[in-house]
Parts: C-alpha cells; sequence; structure tokens
C-alpha cells in the first residue's frame, strides 16, 4: 500500500509539473519581450560567446547562461562594442538590435531560450515540493506544489528571461539542504547546501541574504538543542557555515569562468569598482574596494551589487495612483495584499491560527519555513526599490509551504475543516485562471482585479511593456486608423520589430534619444502603456505629462495594461516633451541653433514645464545666449522648487550648478 500510495503521488507531481510548465509556456509564447529580457539574453550570449561579464554586471550569470544555451548553435549576427558607453547603455541597446536583427517579431530565439528559462520554475516546483514533503508530510507536499503551480504570481515570470524564478529556486534548495545537513551531518550534505547557495549567489545578488537566514537557522538549532549538546551543535554548524560560504563562493567564481576582470583582454569596462562605489557611504564603499583589491569577489559581481545599492537609494515608486520619489516601507505588505490571491491569504491566516493554537507542531521545520521569508521580507521593505511583486517570489514560495503544511494538517482532522480547506486551494486556482494567460497583471478580487491593478500598481506587477503582439492584432483590425504609441520599453524595445507602425510619443525613458516631433493635438487613437499612464518612473507625479489622461475612460484596453483613446485628442504637454527631448538630442549632436529652436517651441507650448525650461536653458548655453538661458533655467528652478520635497533633489541642485556656472563664466 505504502510503495502504491508513493507511485500515485509521484503520479500527481509530475503531472502538475507538466502543468505547469503547459501554463508558463502558453503564456509567454503570446508575449512579446518583456523590459529586461533582451539585456539579459545578450549578455548571456556574449558571456558564451567572448567571455563578457561586463555586459549586464547588475545580474550574476547563472539565470543568462543556462536560457542562451539553447541558440548556442546558431550562427548569430553581434553588434559591434559601443565604445566609452555605460554597460546599461551598451547591454540594452545592443541586446536590441540583436534580437531585431536576427529574430525579429518571429521570437523564435526569445522562445528557445524562455522554454530554457522554464528550468529553473520547475526546479522552484520541485524543490518547494520536497521540501514541504520531508518538513510536513505527503499531502503537505502535494498541496504546496499545487499552490504554487497555480499561484499567478509564479507563472507571470516563470518563463521569462529574468532572475527572479531562479533566485526563488535556489533559495527553497538552499534552505531545504541546509535542513538535511543541521538534522544529519555528513560530507556529501555539506557538498550539496554549499552547491546550492552558489547556485543562489550566481543567480541573483539579493542571494547574499542567504547568510542571515543560515545565522539565524544555527542560533534556533544551538537554541533547541540540550544544554550537554550545544556547544558541540554550535561549533559543527558554525564550522559548516565557514565552509558552506567558501566553498558556495568557489561556485560563483566558476560561474566568472574564475575571472576577476569583468571584460576580456582589449576590452574596456566602462567603469571601475572603485569609481563606481564613489557615491555609496563611507563604509559600504570601502568593504567594496577593499573586497575588489583583494580580488575576493569577481569585479563584475562587485559592480552589480554596487548598482543594486545605487539604485535604491532614489528610485521612484508608485503605489496607490500616487507617484513617490523614494520607497515606501508599507510598499511590499500593500503589494502582498493586492497581488496575492484571496484563497492563499486566507490559507496563511489559516496556518497562522493553527500554528498559534498548536495544531500544526513542528516547530523545527515551521522555523525554517518562516525565518527566511521574514527575513526576506524585511530587508524588501527597507531596500528602497520598490517596482513589483516579482521581487516577493523568494518569500511566497516559503508561505505556500507554510499554508500548505497548515492545510494538510487541519484537512485530516475533520470533514469541516478539509472542505473549508478545499475551498480555499480552488479558489486560489480558479482566481489565478480568471486572468489567465495574462498572470502580470493580476489582482485579487478584492482590490478590483486586473482592470483595477493600473490604478495601485505599477511596472513589472501590471506591465512590463510584453503586448506587443497584441498591440499588432489591435492595428491590423483598425488598419486605417493613425495611431499614437507611449509605450513602456521604448527605446529599449522597438515597437516598429513587430510592425507597429504607430507614431511614437515620449516616455520617460525616451530623453536619452528622443521620438521625433509630435503635434499639441491629434486626430486617431493614442495608446498608453500602464506604466507611462502612471508616470511611475518620474520623480514626481506633476511631471507625468499622461496625468490628464488617469482621468479619461479608454475606449479599449489591450492585456490590462495598453490604454486605447480615441477621437481628436488635446496633447500639448506631451507634444512639448517630445520637443524637448528632441532638442536635447540636437544638442548632443553639435546642432544647436536647430535644438534652441525646439526648445522654444516646446516653452510655447507649455511654459509651466520644468522639462521644456530646463531645455530651453540648455540650448540658449549652448548657443552663447547666456541671459536667456538664465532666464529659463531660474524658471525651471521656480517649478522644480514646487515639486514634492523628495522629487527636488532629482532637479534642483542640477539647475543651480548650471545657474552657478554660467555666472561663473563656465
Amino acid at each position: 500500500m505504502t510503495n502504491h500510495r508513493q507511485k500515485y503521488l509521484w503520479l500527481a507531481a509530475v503531472a502538475l509539473l507538466v502543468i505547469q510548465a503547459a501554463l508558463a509556456l502558453t503564456i509567454v509564447h503570446r508575449e512579446s519581450l518583456t523590459f529586461d529580457e533582451g539585456d539579459h539574453m545578450f549578455a548571456g550570449y556574449m558571456m558564451w560567446k567572448a567571455g563578457d561579464y561586463g555586459l549586464n554586471p547588475e545580474h550574476p550569470p547563472l539565470a543568462k547562461l543556462l536560457a542562451t544555451i539553447p541558440i548556442l548553435s546558431n550562427s548569430l549576427w553581434i553588434p559591434p562594442p559601443k565604445h566609452n558607453q555605460f554597460f546599461k547603455a551598451e547591454a540594452y541597446l545592443n541586446g536590441r538590435d540583436w534580437l531585431a536583427r536576427n529574430d525579429g517579431d518571429r521570437q523564435h530565439l526569445v522562445f528557445e531560450m524562455r522554454v530554457s528559462a522554464e528550468l529553473l520554475a520547475l526546479g522552484l516546483c520541485l524543490f518547494l515540493f520536497l521540501a514541504a514533503r520531508e518538513w510536513f508530510g505527503d499531502a503537505a507536499g502535494l498541496v504546496a506544489l499545487a499552490l504554487v503551480v497555480f499561484d499567478p504570481n509564479v507563472l507571470a515570470h516563470s518563463a521569462l528571461v529574468t532572475t527572479d524564478i531562479g533566485v526563488s529556486c535556489f533559495f527553497v534548495a538552499a534552505i531545504w539542504t541546509f535542513y538535511r545537513f543541521a538534522t544529519r551531518p555528513t560530507f556529501i550534505r555539506l557538498l550539496l547546501v554549499s552547491l546550492a547557495t552558489g547556485l543562489l549567489l550566481a543567480t541573483k545578488h539579493s542571494g547574499i541574504l542567504i547568510g542571515p537566514m543560515f545565522i539565524s537557522l544555527i542560533a534556533w538549532e544551538v537554541l533547541k538543542a540540550p544544554g550537554a549538546e550545544r556547544k558541540r551543535v554550535a561549533l559543527r554548524l558554525t564550522g559548516g557555515f565557514f565552509a558552506i560560504v567558501v566553498l558556495s563562493v568557489f561556485v560563483l567564481w566558476a560561474f566568472y569562468g574564475f575571472r576577476y576582470t569583468a571584460r576580456p583582454a582589449g576590452m574596456a569596462f566602462s567603469t571601475s569598482v572603485t569609481g563606481y562605489a564613489e557615491p555609496l557611504s563611507h563604509f559600504d564603499s570601502a568593504v567594496v574596494v577593499a573586497v575588489s583589491r583583494l580580488h575576493l569577489l569577481p569585479e563584475s559581481y562587485l559592480v552589480g551589487l554596487v548598482d543594486v545599492k545605487l539604485m535604491s537609494i532614489a528610485y521612484p515608486t508608485f503605489l496607490l495612483g500616487k507617484v513617490y520619489p523614494h520607497g515606501l516601507w508599507y510598499y511590499f505588505p500593500l503589494v502582498i495584499l493586492i497581488k496575492t490571491t484571496l484563497g492563499l491569504l486566507l490559507l496563511f491566516v489559516l496556518a497562522t491560527f493553527a500554528t498559534v493554537t498548536g495544531k500544526l507542531k513542528r516547530h523545527r521545520e515551521l522555523f525554517y519555513c518562516l525565518a527566511p521569508p521574514i527575513i526576506y521580507l524585511a530587508v524588501a521593505m527597507m531596500s528602497g526599490m520598490n517596482i513589483g511583486a516579482r521581487h516577493l517570489l523568494p518569500m511566497y514560495a516559503f508561505v505556500i509551504i507554510f499554508a500548505a503544511a497548515a492545510a494538510a494538517k487541519l484537512a485530516g482532522t475533520n470533514r469541516r475543516w478539509m472542505i473549508l480547506c478545499a475551498v480555499l486551494i480552488v479558489a486560489h486556482i480558479v482566481s489565478s485562471l480568471l486572468v489567465f494567460p495574462n498572470e502580470i497583471a493580476y489582482a485579487n478580487e478584492a482590490s478590483g482585479g486586473p482592470r483595477n491593478v493600473h490604478n495601485l500598481l505599477s511596472d513589472a506587477s501590471v506591465d512590463w511593456a510584453q503586448q506587443l503582439l497584441q498591440v499588432k492584432q489591435w492595428q491590423d483590425q483598425h488598419p486605417d486608423q493613425e495611431c499614437w504609441f507611449a509605450y513602456f520599453a521604448r527605446p529599449v524595445i522597438d515597437p516598429g520589430v513587430y510592425g507597429i507602425r504607430c507614431h511614437a510619443l515620449p516616455t520617460y525613458d525616451t530623453q536619452w534619444g528622443g521620438v521625433g516631433l509630435v503635434p499639441p493635438s491629434v486626430t486617431g487613437a493614442v495608446l498608453i502603456s500602464a506604466g507611462d499612464l502612471s508616470g511611475c518612473e518620474w520623480p514626481s507625479g506633476q511631471l507625468n505629462p499622461y496625468r490628464s489622461f488617469q482621468s479619461r475612460h479608454p475606449d479599449l484596453t489591450i492585456d490590462y495594461a495598453v490604454f486605447v483613446y480615441q477621437g481628436t485628442l488635446a496633447i500639448p504637454e506631451i507634444s512639448a516633451l517630445a520637443s524637448a527631448q528632441q532638442s536635447h538630442a540636437l544638442l548632443a549632436k553639435g546642432q544647436s541653433e536647430p535644438a534652441l529652436a525646439l526648445a522654444r517651441e516646446a516653452v510655447a507650448t507649455s511654459p509651466d514645464n520644468l522639462i521644456t525650461q530646463t531645455a530651453l536653458g540648455d540650448a540658449a548655453a549652448a548657443t552663447g545666449d547666456k541671459q536667456m538661458a538664465e532666464t529659463a533655467w531660474q524658471a525651471a528652478l521656480k517649478i522644480a522648487q514646487h515639486l514634492e520635497p523628495g522629487a527636488q533633489p532629482s532637479y534642483i541642485p542640477d539647475l543651480e550648478s548650471k545657474i552657478k556656472g554660467l555666472s561663473a563664466g563656465k
């Protein structure tokens, strides 16, 4: 009977894994590139082909290397290196051109890489099943597997070529293998936990949080050991911890080819660890530089660590309809309430009840299940990087195990508990499938569902720029209609590659190259990505040129994240932003007179605009008209001083420096 039970258990587990892969691959098969994927894909390919770790160092290599294995046999065109260009710009723009030239709108290569990335999602599901099963029994393992297979946040990111699923996979693997080592220490188990930890470090920089997680688990083991055994347990686990650190760092070095320098011989890196770490606090900078000088970690990995810290210092946040110029400690708790199915939320409540009342008694396993997500959530709340539920996926994995443990335990006590737990599990699955295949835009019913989520959150919680195939379908259904498109990922992804002929509208990111001129009034259709509608990348909502559309009801919504407005529409602020950005693009080419003409036009269209006045000052200074430059910069400074206090540092110091330099004759 036991053998038959185990056979059916594994058959059910395999069936769920097949379902997970089918659902995830169906989702990505209809999605165009998301914001970060081209960057990851190109960087991974160049790691294999040229040993170049200087592209996309903000993420370690593992997920990128895995995803690009299927395309290594193809003879692909490689864009020439962009010398003296910032590493992010080089990776993003070369990645864009590389995919456009080799794959276009066919997405054959993209899909092959996504299929390979899906292996990490299957690994996450498998490790979660194994951990839950060993900690809380077969039923808990199967329930946990069902919950994670249908979880909308996991499904949304499963087969994307990014790092969030991979880091979740190896967090679970590392904690589970450490549990096995702590319960029965052997050399093989030490090697397995070291390997899992090394793979974790090689997937995402947040993997370093495994350190405090291990320390908390060691403290628990020591405190719960019998008095006479505590010293021996402490020495054994502490020694094991240091061995894990050494061996896992060795695994990390292996993914960088045991080479310190980020770029291969003959290629210059656009930055240095010392220079890039300079804006950090004195202590943080000193630590990073010391590690760099001793070559304890690869150069690319260190630059990535610094980049994560720099990005979190001042990153705008969009939450509940408002833009904040910085992170919010309560952002992720609210994301959990919005992006988690009501079924899973209630299962978590039941799990808490079962733990408090003593119905769930496996204290050691509960600590292994709860300490890691608590540490992870605490760090996430303090991080300042508030751009999506995907950053919480490692936490979700452990919460799912916790919820499954309680569901299995309570369901085994009586029929009423069994019915209640079954209803919540089914509710979790149904809520997720009702949104399928638009899982990125998932929000639970209490928060208004996917139709309302763009009013609450932004970026990868709603719109990661993945809707170009559906926008193309809309265009094909309206062949004679003139259209204008504010696309969230431009210029990183070019909608024209997918055959979209809509005129480009400016966004925050198009400031680096402009989109051409836009009239102050258009007739036809204006399409706006949710990320641009919310203005989530601007330090202040006052600067968002699309804020007037927030109160308008769209004529059509594409995949919950591209909004279509039809008719004759006045868009003076959008037009002015386009002219200002084009003025800056001309200045970069040394064409100061045409740049001045465009800047004048931008100010005439939108005079009370920080961006247009700044553009006019820059263009006037370039032509030698100091009086006009100072007048425009002073106007821009006055506008900046009326922004939210947290947004002012993004503009005021630069404007004051320009005015001061002008008066000094510079």
